[in-house]
């Protein structure tokens, strides 16, 4: 079991790993080290970003160990290095000033009954959160304001995901357990692996001729993400040494072609 500071199992890492398939005495060879108390949230965030690096840091070990036919790397996580890299848009700095990474109508707003979680930052989605509320397209955050505090939260979900737009009402843990989208999330796996049919098998990798701690060299992936996750996972197999070109649609735009955080 994966070691958490000398000590210990991590059962995030033990339940990724497990998704994925992997033997499990594999996580033996995983530890922790790093302060404590990083990334505070209501939901165990940390937990969540030091098992993902885990288990996407040993399956890039287990790659290379049977690329290179050597043992199995051990691999360490330090949980400063993760924390920093999931709020890596707050350390980001653009000819000495801090990005900015949320648009004014991307936020939690105040309504009759609670709170509602908007997003804005693409331009479509601002003009389909707008004509939600009944605003002009020029609107801003006061107007948002007014019309949002006198809705309730669920009807502002609703209504601007039937506009095309996303937002979410702000739920209690029983309330989200007894919605019918939190239900089917608690019923669903973590992790669920499909075959896109009858294709030719893969291709097999050749055994590595540089750089270890590039073990997915010689593999192609072509990049069809647009935003967060999608990006995320498919530059972090372009640093194992995947050849990643992207395909984004050029329609809607994005506004932060580089980074893609919206």
């Amino acid at each position: 079991m994966g070691r958490r500071h000398g000590g210990g199992h991590n059962s995030g890492t033990e339940q990724a790993w497990s998704a994925l398939g992997g033997d499990p005495a594999l996580t033996e060879r995983i530890s922790y080290g790093g302060p404590p108390g990083l990334l505070p949230a209501r939901l165990p965030a940390m937990s969540l970003a030091r098992a993902t690096v885990a288990v996407c840091a040993l399956a890039a070990a287990e790659l290379a160990a049977r690329r290179d036919g050597g043992p199995l790397p051990a691999v360490h996580v330090d949980d400063g290095a993760v924390a920093t890299a999931f709020v890596s848009e707050r350390h980001l700095r653009i000819d000495g000033r801090a990005s900015v990474n949320f648009a004014p109508l991307s936020r939690f707003w105040r309504t009759t009954d609670g709170w509602v979680r908007t997003h804005a930052n693409y331009p479509h989605h601002r003009a389909r959160l707008l004509r939600a509320l009944d605003l002009p397209e020029g609107a801003g955050v006061p107007e948002a304001e007014t019309a949002l505090a006198g809705r309730r939260a669920a009807e502002v979900e609703e209504t601007v995901y039937a506009a095309g737009g996303p937002a979410v009402a702000a739920r209690t843990p029983d309330a989200w357990a007894a919605h019918p989208q939190g239900a089917a999330a608690a019923a669903a796996p973590l992790l669920t692996l499909g075959s896109l049919g009858a294709a030719a098998p893969p291709r097999v990798l050749p055994p590595l001729a540089g750089d270890p701690v590039r073990p997915a060299a010689g593999l192609r992936v072509l990049d069809l993400t647009r935003v967060i996750a999608g990006p995320v996972a498919t530059r972090t197999l372009a640093l194992l040494g995947a050849d990643v070109p992207p395909a984004a649609p050029p329609s809607p735009p994005s506004p932060w072609p580089a980074p893609r955080a919206g």
